[in-house]
């Protein structure tokens, strides 16, 4: 492992302490890139995880897309826990929390608009950052490809009618510049781009080199991403920890839930290692660009459901790593 590797968790640390920092020392400079939006999707953050997922698409082979027909289980795994399983635990989870066990200190409707955001991160899988994480777990290229591709095309059909139901609003508005963005930015465009670096190195020495020498700079990516996400988002936490605090627990807990169900079905089903990481992964980060989005189209910027979405932002990155750091450690128990 690099040094970059192998000190990844510290690093992610002290870039949340510097957005912290960033984001109460230069309000104006946080003002500025946030105000680099297009389709409630950040200009500067897109470039950064372009830059992230790019080296990732350098090793996505065209030709091995017939394989992935030979492992169907990890992609099984992947909708069922996306589709039929993640937005009903996070709106009982939500309900539970914000309807009981926090009552005491929550205003009932500030309950209703907080349980309404986590419904919006629940119901929208990653598009994005889970090429990060399939490349911090060795994961297949081709196959985190497809299965990303599959999620979103069954997003388009599947997220107003299922947030529909779980609101209990029909009248939902889905932002299709910002579905239609995001994967542009993070699916089109960087495929396209690492085809073409991958036709230009030719062997793969070539491109397993290529990727060695990129691979610091996606990393480096990554910490410049949560260094801009803790600035745009450092006076939300600094002006009511508490509420930060209890919007996070059940995220907490539907992360790592959801984690353990697609990785123990992937295990039961003997996925291969490379394919399971990923599988379990994707359902366990969220598509936040959508989910903050929709959440300020239907209740407003400065909403409770807005605010809920802002939280899940903040503990993904923390989250993901601890469990990359768990999938790599139990990578001799699966299949090579």
């Amino acid at each position: 492992m690099s040094i970059f590797e192998k000190y990844l968790s510290l690093w992610i640390a002290l870039a949340m302490v510097a957005g912290l920092v960033l984001g109460t020392l230069a309000p104006g400079l946080v003002a500025a890139t946030a105000a680099a939006e297009f389709a409630s999707v950040n200009l500067v953050v897109a470039v950064l995880i372009w830059a992230m997922v790019y080296p990732m698409m350098v090793g996505v082979d065209p030709g091995s897309l017939r394989d992935v027909a030979r492992q169907p289980r990890g992609l099984l795994i992947t909708l069922v826990v996306n589709w039929l399983i993640k937005p009903f635990t996070m709106a009982a989870l939500a309900v539970i929390f914000f309807q009981y066990v926090f009552a005491p200190w929550i205003q009932p409707e500030d309950a209703s608009q907080y349980i309404a955001g986590l419904i919006l991160l629940g119901a929208a899988p990653c598009t994005a950052m889970v090429f990060v994480w399939s490349q911090l777990t060795r994961g297949d290229e081709t196959y985190t490809l497809l299965q990303v591709s599959v999620n979103d095309l069954i997003m388009v059909i599947a997220f107003a009618p299922i947030v529909a139901l779980l609101l209990g609003v029909t009248d939902i508005s889905v932002p299709w510049e910002t579905l239609v963005l995001s994967v542009a930015l993070f699916i089109a465009l960087p495929l396209a781009a690492g085809l073409v670096t991958r036709k230009m190195l030719r062997t793969s020495a070539a491109i397993e080199a290529f990727q060695a020498r990129a691979k610091p700079f996606s990393i480096i990516g990554l910490i410049a991403t949560v260094v801009i996400l803790f600035g745009l988002q450092g006076h939300v936490i600094v002006s009511d920890p508490f509420v930060i605090v209890l919007i996070a627990v059940p995220i907490l807990l539907q992360s790592y839930g959801i984690f353990a169900l697609a990785y123990a079905a992937a295990f039961a089903l003997k996925v291969p290692h490379r394919i399971a990481a990923p599988c379990a992964l994707i359902g366990t980060s969220n598509f936040f660009e959508l989910a903050v989005a929709v959440a300020i189209s239907l209740f407003g910027l400065h909403s409770g459901a807005a605010l809920a979405t802002v939280v899940g932002v903040l503990v993904e990155v923390p989250v993901m790593l601890s469990l990359v750091a768990f999938a790599n450690r139990t990578r001799a128990r699966f299949p090579a």
